[in-house]
């Protein structure tokens, strides 16, 4: 049977509630990994009639303005004080994934995947390719080609043309034990003005798109959620099921 994935579209939230929310989640998974381990050692484990188990879960959300700079991020890449962005509204973190420095905001879709890892692989490599492919067979529905830019994560337009290259997808994780939170932020009707107050993901000289501008239309981000998630079931071979906590 394939591994079952609960989903949950938590709507707009700011950014620190979302953050807050994963690490919940996260530490719950922790706190079963020790569990067992402590069952493991004590023999205990082999009286159960049912041991605790870790769970995976998919959040999709939409982020009021925010900045957010990962942990081996350099703060030369923001372009504007933190004062100067508090008083246009927009928020700022520095935040435990990886990664430099990007925007979430509206008409984007940011997905956090809180998976166990140790279900599937121990490569945090693969599973980065992994996401990658959801959203190249993602924009592939639409008529784009996404590809990979060698040495850079995330997925790109045109990444092999100079001076064409266009990221359209970032992603940042970080793994505690295995279990996996942060994400992607996949750019579908997003103001790309915002990155013009960054340097996005600390890469110099090269643009950032969304599906808007690619095809010229707004694009309706119900139908986008819809096609990440088929992909995600698809490329992780595992079964989407909505929670009945937050799901739509």
């Amino acid at each position: 049977m394939k591994q079952q994935v609960q989903f949950r579209d938590l709507g707009n939230m700011r950014y620190k509630d979302a953050w807050d929310f994963q690490e919940n989640i996260l530490q719950e998974n922790v706190s079963v990994k020790t569990r067992l381990r402590e069952l493991q050692d004590s023999g205990e484990i082999d009286q159960l009639a049912e041991r605790p188990q870790t769970g995976h879960e998919l959040l999709f959300v939409e982020h009021p303005p925010v900045f957010t700079l990962g942990k081996s991020g350099d703060m030369g890449n923001v372009l504007m004080s933190e004062e100067h962005l508090a008083k246009l509204g927009i928020d700022f973190f520095k935040i435990n994934r990886g990664g430099d420095i990007t925007f979430h905001g509206p008409g984007q879709l940011v997905g956090y995947p809180i998976f166990d890892l140790e279900k599937f692989y121990t490569d945090i490599g693969k599973y980065l390719r992994n996401i990658e492919e959801v959203i190249i067979l993602t924009l592939a529905e639409y008529g784009l080609q996404g590809a990979r830019s060698e040495g850079e994560t995330g997925v790109w337009l045109d990444p092999e043309k100079k001076g064409h290259e266009r990221k359209i997808c970032a992603i940042g994780v970080r793994t505690s034990r295995w279990i996996t939170m942060h994400g992607f932020a996949l750019n579908v009707n997003t103001d790309l003005n915002y990155f013009n107050m960054i340097v996005p993901c600390g890469i110099q000289g090269k643009q950032v798109t969304s599906l808007q501008k690619e095809l010229g239309r707004e694009v309706d981000l119900d139908e986008v959620k819809e096609k990440v998630k088929r992909n995600f079931e698809k490329v992780f071979e595992v079964e989407m099921v909505n929670s009945a906590l937050g799901g739509r």
